[in-house]
């Protein structure tokens, strides 16, 4: 590439080698300029041009030369003493939210994905917008006060959030939390950062970190269902979320609306009468008397398991997974997999692999933290001239 491009050229040309550089420092530990002239395949005057310009942005720093005298097996070098570097993964940061309805959850990590800090604090589920949008500045503010970093020195922040989500951050649908449907929470939380603020829906996010970090590693064709009262999903096609043409794919608790009108009030109700109020801690009640024996309890779980697999066949049969992953506080009833794996079977042309949640309770801001990652990552490594927050650096 480099002896076809010329003249005008010459930026673009030392954008590639800064991008190439700097890939090759952030993949590993401390390397010296030798080693990175053979990772990168440029010469070693392009490489050390390159080095020089990312030290100035505080990308890169020079280090001292590691104990064992800098080679392989411990060796004493001979010549000029070797020139060692890093990756500055403390030049900035990235910041992770969930926003649950009974939790706010926050992580800080460096520009690696390191996770450098993190604060989690129960909210009431009948906060109104406003009061859970100051519980959440206030969770970020203590993150960031703990850790001693500034606001400026953060890069991208990902956001999660029960909801039908747009592109640019408004709640077309949220009716898990008072408030929030219509609500423009990518531009209410833009107030608080000058970094670009990436809002998501949760079970997407779910889906991204069990293919990061979880269950789903190594599969690219995924399914991850958060169960629970309305339960909803998040896919990867070829590796890539699918989030439809508004955000709305994998709303698979709103079938009962499509000629299946069997609410979880009466799938989980042991009366004859919808299950009032219905709330976590009525089902937590359902549950444990089907575990102690109880006959109508156990019929009413068997129901809400049989209205799970439903919705889950139909996403299956759309979109053929390899694997669904199954999570959300449902996912600890007990014989859950067993049931997805035999009914699916039967209701689908190709049964997938059925597996439990990996992550736990952090899923869906591990989920947020892959997100804002993605962008950083979008930024160090890009051709084009850099903006935002990586240009600041």
């Amino acid at each position: 590439m480099a002896d076809r491009l010329t003249g005008g050229d010459s930026s673009l040309l030392r954008r590639i080698n800064a991008a190439v550089t700097l890939r090759a420092l952030r993949a590993g530990h401390s390397v010296t300029l030798t080693q990175l002239v053979g990772d990168t395949g440029l010469s070693r005057p392009t490489v050390e041009g390159v080095i020089e310009g990312l030290v100035e942005t505080g990308l890169v720093a020079e280090v001292d030369q590691p104990q064992n005298g800098g080679q392989p097996g411990g060796g004493r070098q001979r010549g000029r003493p070797a020139r060692w570097f890093r990756f500055r993964a403390e030049a900035g940061h990235i910041l992770a939210v969930e926003i649950g309805v009974h939790d706010i959850r926050v992580v800080l990590a460096d520009l690696t994905g390191e996770v450098v800090g993190s604060h989690f604090r129960p909210v009431d589920e009948g906060l109104d917008a406003e009061e859970r949008l100051t519980a959440v500045r206030t969770v970020v503010a203590e993150v960031l006060r703990k850790a001693g970093i500034s606001r400026d020195n953060l890069w991208a922040v990902g956001v999660g959030t029960p909801g039908i989500v747009d592109r640019d951050g408004t709640v077309q649908l949220g009716t898990a939390m008072p408030g929030w449907t219509g609500l423009d929470l990518g531009a209410r939380l833009r107030r608080s950062f000058r970094c670009p603020v990436l809002i998501e829906n949760d079970a997407n996010l779910a889906a991204i970190a069990e293919h990061w970090q979880g269950a789903a590693v190594g599969a690219d064709d995924v399914v991850f269902v958060m169960a629970g009262l309305s339960p909803g999903a998040g896919s990867l096609i070829n590796g890539r979320l699918h989030r439809g043409f508004g955000g709305a794919a994998g709303e698979i608790g709103a079938l009962h609306l499509l000629g299946q009108e069997v609410t979880p009030e009466r799938l989980l109700s042991t009366t004859g009468k919808p299950l009032d109020p219905l709330d976590e801690a009525a089902v937590a009640r359902v549950l444990r008397l089907a575990r102690e024996g109880d006959e109508v309890a156990r019929v009413a779980m068997d129901r809400f398991l049989a209205r799970l697999v439903h919705d889950v066949a139909a996403l299956v049969l759309a979109i053929d997974p390899q694997l669904v992953v199954v999570g959300g506080w449902a996912a600890g009833l007990d014989g859950v997999l067993e049931p997805l794996r035999e009914r699916l079977s039967r209701f689908t042309l190709r049964a997938p692999e059925v597996a439990l949640a990996a992550l736990g309770s952090e899923v869906v801001a591990m989920g947020a933290l892959r997100v804002a990652l993605d962008h950083v990552e979008e930024q160090l490594f890009a051709v084009d001239p850099p903006t935002g927050a990586a240009a600041r650096a």
